[in-house]
């Protein structure tokens, strides 16, 4: 009889990001053994868990993405459950890792959403931001017809448009997720800022 194959062993985690896994509450020795996996033993700098739940028809989906930055690449996974069974008796989970050089990250576009600008206070940031990061995977292209600047000319000028970097977009709410959350998103932001612009 033949030796079963060893699998590699799994990279422990950082208790914080252990712990952030844990607190999101979706299959979490599953997150925990898709990320360890894909460290491969480097250094963990920072991290975001993100949770997201949709409502597909009468199926509630859950959803988790965890971003993990490391000296040399953003390691990206996602978690999604969904019934296999016609029945609806089993669910099935799907656990995805995505290892991004961060020399491949072409932008970090951070967006704020503040609530009544005009009472803004300095240094609160709004209580929602939108994190978008792009390496080139997927790409999003906005098509306006283009024109002359004449307004009674009636010449196809043709089209013009921009092409985006859409590869990662992530909303985080203070409202729906929490300050602390909001808080974290930032940090977040800020390091993988840091490590591509150096």
């Amino acid at each position: 009889m033949s030796p079963r194959p060893q699998r590699p062993a799994l990279t422990l985690l950082p208790a914080p990001l252990r712990s952030a896994i844990e607190r999101a509450g979706y299959y979490p020795q599953l997150v925990c053994d898709v990320i360890g996996a894909a460290l491969a033993d480097e250094e963990v700098r920072a991290h975001l868990v993100h949770q997201d739940t949709t409502f597909d028809h009468d199926v509630i989906r859950r959803h988790v993405t965890v971003l993990v930055l490391t000296p040399s690449r953003l390691i990206i996974a996602h978690a999604d459950d969904f019934t296999d069974d016609p029945n609806g008796d089993e669910d099935v989970a799907t656990a995805t890792t995505e290892s991004v050089p961060l020399s491949l990250v072409r932008g970090i576009m951070l967006t704020h959403v503040v609530p009544n600008p005009r009472a803004y206070r300095p240094g609160s940031l709004g209580r929602e931001i939108t994190l978008t990061v792009g390496w080139g995977t997927v790409n999003r292209v906005d098509l306006l017809p283009a024109s002359c600047g004449d307004p009674n000319c009636g010449a196809d000028h043709g089209f013009e448009g921009t092409i985006a970097s859409d590869d990662l977009v992530l909303r985080i709410s203070a409202d729906a997720d929490g300050s602390d959350k909001l808080t974290e998103a930032m940090a977040f932001a800020h390091a993988l800022s840091a490590s591509v612009g150096s």
